[in-house]
């Protein structure tokens, strides 16, 4: 087989899934309730965050909270301060690429 095969969890519950962590990106797959979210972090690379489902919420550097529902794609620069936060009562659900992979 040539293709290399990954698998995502389909959950409603609070996941941050590890897909591809290679040297070329990195994958994750993430599901947040209402009042879940990520620490508050620098991005620490290029990222694309996709939202599969729900409204996310997010905090760029020192600017107010933005919200992006369901098939929105943003692109974050590297050394990004982010507040990545669910505050809808609907599940948010992410894939978030970092490429290039973080070193």
């Amino acid at each position: 087989m040539v293709e290399k095969v990954y698998k995502m969890s389909r959950s409603d519950s609070k996941i941050v899934e590890k897909i591809i962590m290679d040297e070329n990106i990195h994958y994750i797959h993430m599901i947040f309730n209402e009042g879940e979210g990520l620490p508050e972090h620098l991005s620490n690379s290029n990222v694309y965050m996709t939202v599969l489902r729900g409204t996310l919420s997010i905090g760029l550097n020192e600017h107010e909270i933005h919200e992006y529902k369901q098939d929105s794609i943003l692109n974050i620069p590297v050394n990004t301060k982010m507040n990545v936060s669910n505050k809808h009562q609907d599940i948010l659900e992410l894939i978030v690429i970092k490429a290039p992979s973080p070193k």
